[in-house]
């Protein structure tokens, strides 16, 4: 039996490219965003391509509440369950440090959000012995940086916790994908001068490659791994002093 994906965030501009080669191998897809409404196009798209069967369903990373029913009707679903949250939101830094508030909606949104949804979903996994989860995080959680480091913060968290969950998975069989793509083209960034800007289909495309071979932790622009390394080794001293 092909395999049922779970996607959170599947309104991302990143999530398209990838759920349509998911569509191609005649998956069954759950579709998990805000308004499930706005996902049918993707949904029709999906459908037209080959997907076994496709379901839209409410998702809000800030409300919690609804995670056990959700969880409990996609645990009824027989075969294997696979896993990916794209969902996250990155305000400018200036607008947060206007608003300091603003800090608990990226939280729940980049971090807290799929990490509940996850945690209640993947002992369901765990105990059919099999299964991926795909966590998307980003290379901003490598360091603070000045110009976004709230996001950096949520992000870092999740690989934290991506990375826990993984050691703990693993030894049931479940596999678990840390992703830091960089810089990717999406509504997102639009309009923003990002260095090494990759493609939704270059993620897509690593993604897939990644589960198959079974990684931990990729990053899709290989640049992007010697940069982060780089830039994690230098000296807070210095860093404090740069512009980066």
């Amino acid at each position: 039996m092909t395999p049922t994906w779970i996607v959170l965030g599947a309104g991302s501009g990143m999530a398209r490219p990838l759920l349509r080669r998911f569509a191609a191998q005649g998956a069954q897809l759950y579709l998990l965003g805000r308004r499930p409404e706005a996902l049918e196009d993707i949904a029709e798209d999906c459908r037209l391509r080959g997907a076994r069967a496709v379901t839209c369903l409410a998702f809000d990373a800030r409300e919690t509440a609804p995670y056990a029913a959700l969880v409990e009707r996609l645990a009824a679903e027989e075969g294997e369950l696979n896993a990916i949250s794209f969902t996250g939101s990155m305000p400018e830094q200036a607008a947060i440090d206007a608003d300091p508030d603003l800090i608990a909606g990226v939280i729940a949104d980049n971090f807290t959000g799929p990490a509940i949804f996850l945690q209640r979903l993947v002992p369901v996994l765990e105990a059919r012995g099999r299964g991926t989860v795909v966590a998307i995080s980003s290379v901003a959680g490598d360091r603070g940086r000045l110009g976004n480091y709230v996001y950096g913060a949520a992000k870092s968290a999740f690989s934290t916790w991506a990375s826990g969950l993984r050691n703990r998975a693993a030894r049931k069989g479940v596999h678990v994908m840390t992703v830091k793509p960089g810089p990717v083209d999406t509504p997102m960034t639009y309009g923003m001068k990002l260095p090494f800007m990759t493609s939704p289909e270059a993620v897509a495309q690593a993604i897939e490659t990644g589960i198959a071979r079974r990684r931990n932790v990729i990053y899709v622009a290989p640049i992007w791994r010697v940069i982060m390394t780089v830039i994690a080794h230098i000296p807070e001293a210095v860093f404090k002093k740069m512009s980066f």
